[in-house]
């Protein structure tokens, strides 16, 4: 559980890629709400990466 929570924050941000290559590949790339919602998932991923990592290190 606590590898899978360390890596919580790396998943996001997968995911987020993901979802943006998919909107690629079907042409849906103006929608604002997916792009708005994968930068949110993106960023917020890598906070919670740095955060999660450095409080689970102490």
């Amino acid at each position: 559980m606590k590898g899978l929570l360390k890596n919580l924050g790396l998943i996001l941000v997968f995911l987020a890629a993901l979802i943006l290559i998919a909107c690629q590949f079907t042409g849906n790339v103006n929608n604002n709400v997916i792009l708005g919602l994968c930068a949110f998932m993106a960023v917020g991923g890598l906070v919670l990466y740095i955060v999660l990592n450095k409080r689970l290190a102490d």
